[in-house]
């Protein structure tokens, strides 16, 4: 589960994110910095989007060229241009198909009009003129440039672009049979969401079918947009509940029988969430996942015939990991396959040996190599270079609170080199050219806010010295009353931390101390980045009112600290993020300058469920508690999420009920505000309500806000975000009152 986007339209999956601000103030995404940023294949120039323009900047000049201009974007008859939302160019960059008109679907906009600008011609025409507005998904240009393909209400369509002629692949789509994309979970849980590729040789596609007429429909209510309700139904497999069965199938451009892939196991128990075609082959590669997802098996499969055969299988006690890549929120990202040695080998992440590594898997069969030995986590994967000699990866093997660029030999013979300067202590990020000759690099940490610069490889210099990003931060850095910490638990857990003080702190007097928290397996929150500290919902300052803010990051987040401190929590949400916590919280009340009748805590989505847990089973040491966007009880969640982290319930129901906050409703003591947005397709709105009975059973007097169809971000509407944190602000203050004692 989890929360993301942009503030205050916070957004994405459940019990994942309630450390949305601090994701969006700590990814140094491009798109924000380089609207449409793109490298160019060749690594010697890069695109973006300016003023509804295409851009070339060739490197390392850095001179400006404007390929597709407004003049072009403009159809016949027409004098406003074609908005840009997005584009791709075809193989030879001769063609630039441009996306615009979009429209959300679940978190992001998926649906919307395409174009094809022919850069020889000067001219633009629209593809899927016969469909409405907006409703086409996914659409890309073929290997060739000759033709396009995209998904139009379930049903996969090819295109001519010369005639405009159109050719219908696929004509069993429906509501629930689903060719080319997937259900709501595949795209919550696993990130796919462009679920067709095109061969190589541009004769056909394969594609996804998702057959999801067996799940069940949850029913939402809409009571505000007129005088009759009206019933929304999501198609939401609970957990406990069988997968959507998948097929993979292949069919030609020209239409016909389509074949289908003869993938061992039983479809309703697997996932695939991984295909493409192996360049330059008529074969497919593709990641089977069982449905607990503890098993992975790649199998190299025929198009023509169908047959299959297994390349590598891997397992572990708890789960095993997808690794969604950095682009993993854009349109068309579905998990895809690192290709090396001319597309012989894959790189494959993997933490077989206790650590998240990289290994070298020849597709013959060879025996796989290990690129980065050692005690440390491998945090991404950016880049090979162009010989295929080192591998660019971030890591930070001494402080897991912070991230750097490192490099090694792909063989796993040379030594680990971090090419970061020491001086940029904190956050780095890199978006490395095909080649990696060059790279841009961003930088924050708690004192300074994200900066950019164009770097060479490996030497880490600015193209421009008096550009770069030590040349900008010369003598600015900010003030920040956050300092981290490391503190041990009576179970010798040692955990990271965070913590602001008060303006003017005074070591004798007592202060009031809120906790922020997440808790689960899908992100820590303790980083060395800039923002990390700030409460956005809290309309006023901190700081400045006397309250000191913590956060804490227990056993099962995802800090690179190896796979037994993440993978520990397996079967055990709700139990020992929730212990390591309140001992944390323990220890911390023994600091002279806290004062233990006045602790608070508050946290989003799977930080609103580890809130509602340390309120109920901790009540002697949480007096005020905000739970937003909550799962009270583990048995409501979406099936890809909880069983990949707690097993299926049929096998391990007492823990669900031991993680659930609903099992422990009863013993509330203190002072509790409950949000939720009746309209949430995520966590749904059943939460609060199977929550507010059980507190209302025993008698328990508590606050409670439904913002109406509001979903889990909560940031629909006029005047939303206002009233939500003024709500939270006025809460906190009347139960937990600021300022030193």
């Amino acid at each position: 589960m989890s929360v993301s986007g942009k503030i205050p339209a916070i957004s994405r999956r459940c019990l994942i994110v309630t450390a949305a601000v601090i994701i969006v103030l700590n990814t140094q995404s491009l798109s924000g910095q380089l609207p449409g940023f793109k490298w160019a294949p060749d690594g010697k120039s890069y695109y973006r989007i300016e003023n509804n323009e295409v851009v070339r900047y060739p490197l390392p000049s850095g001179k400006p060229a404007v390929i597709l201009q407004k003049s072009i974007l403009t159809p016949s008859g027409e004098s406003t241009p074609v908005a840009i939302s997005d584009y791709t160019f075809s193989d030879d960059h001769s063609k630039i198909l441009i996306y615009t008109n979009s429209r959300r679907v679940w978190r992001i906009n998926t649906r919307g009009d395409y174009w094809v600008a022919d850069l020889k011609s000067s001219a633009i025409k629209k593809l899927g003129k016969p469909f409405p507005a907006s409703s086409l998904m996914f659409a890309k240009l073929s290997p060739d440039g000759k033709l396009a393909a995209y998904v139009c209400h379930n049903n996969i369509y090819i295109e001519n672009i010369e005639t405009s002629a159109i050719t219908q692949l696929t004509s069993d789509g429906t509501a629930y049979l689903i060719n080319g994309t997937f259900d709501w979970v595949y795209e919550e849980e696993f990130f796919c969401r462009d679920g067709f590729r095109w061969s190589p040789d541009s004769k056909a596609i394969a594609y996804w079918q998702i057959d999801a007429s067996k799940i069940r429909k949850f029913y939402m209510i809409n009571n505000t947009d007129s005088v009759y309700s009206r019933i929304v139904p999501v198609e939401y497999p609970k957990v406990g509940m069988s997968p959507s069965p998948y097929r993979i199938g292949v069919v030609g451009i020209t239409g016909g029988k389509t074949t289908w892939l003869d993938i061992p196991g039983e479809p309703s128990q697997n996932y695939i969430v991984r295909m493409e075609f192996i360049p330059g082959t008529g074969d497919l590669l593709l990641q089977q996942l069982n449905r607990i997802q503890n098993h992975s098996i790649l199998y190299i499969c025929s198009s023509v015939t169908g047959s299959s055969r297994k390349l590598m299988e891997e397992s572990d006690n708890a789960w095993v990991d997808l690794n969604p890549g950095e682009d993993s929120y854009s349109v068309t990202y579905t998990n895809r396959f690192d290709w090396l040695d001319n597309n012989r080998s894959i790189l494959w992440m993997s933490e077989k040996d206790g650590w998240r590594h990289l290994y070298r898997i020849p597709l013959d069969g060879k025996p796989e190599n290990l690129a980065t030995p050692g005690g440390f986590d491998v945090i991404e994967y950016k880049q090979t270079d162009a010989r295929g000699e080192y591998i660019y990866f971030t890591a930070s093997p001494k402080n897991a609170t912070e991230k750097y660029l490192y490099r090694t030999r792909l063989d796993g013979k040379g030594s680990l080199q971090c090419l970061t300067p020491g001086s940029f202590s904190g956050t780095n990020d890199y978006s490395i050219f095909p080649g990696s000759r060059f790279a841009i690099h961003s930088f924050s940490n708690i004192s300074t806010p994200p900066q950019t610069e164009f770097i060479t490889l490996p030497s880490h210099k600015p193209f421009d010295e008096k550009d770069g990003i030590a040349s900008k931060i010369a003598g600015k850095s900010i003030k920040s009353n956050l300092e981290f910490f490391s503190i041990r638990t009576a179970d010798s857990v040692t955990m990271d931390g965070w913590m602001v003080k008060p303006a003017g702190f005074d070591p004798s007097r007592k202060y009031p101390v809120l906790f922020y928290v997440y808790t689960e397996p899908w992100e820590a929150t303790v980083v060395n980045s800039f923002g990390t500290g700030r409460n956005f919902l809290y309309r006023g300052n901190m700081v400045s009112d006397g309250y000191i803010y913590i956060s804490v990051d227990n056993r099962g987040t995802p800090a690179p600290k190896g796979r037994e401190w993440r993978k520990s929590i397996y079967r055990k949400i709700g139990q020992i993020n929730i212990h390591d916590q309140a001992m944390a919280a323990r220890e911390i009340q023994k600091w002279s300058f806290v004062d233990t009748s006045r602790v608070a805590v508050w946290g989003w989505s799977g930080g609103g469920s580890a809130t509602l847990n340390l309120m109920f089973q901790y009540p002697d040491i949480y007096k005020t508690g905000i739970a937003i966007a909550a799962v009270s009880s583990l048995l409501n969640y979406d099936n890809v999420y909880t069983e990949r982290y707690m097993g299926l319930p049929q096998e391990n129901m007492a823990d669900y009920l031991k993680g659930s906050p609903l099992t422990y409703a009863k013993n509330l003591k203190g002072k509790l505000l409950y949000i939720h947005g009746t309209g949430d397709d995520n966590v749904h709105y059943q939460n609060a309500e199977m929550l507010l009975n059980e507190l209302i059973k025993y008698n328990k007097q508590f606050r409670f806000m439904a913002y109406p169809n509001r979903t889990h971000g909560i940031s629909e509407g006029e005047g939303t975000f206002l009233h939500l944190s003024t709500l939270y602000t006025e809460f906190l203050r009347q139960n937990c009152p600021p300022g030193g004692r």
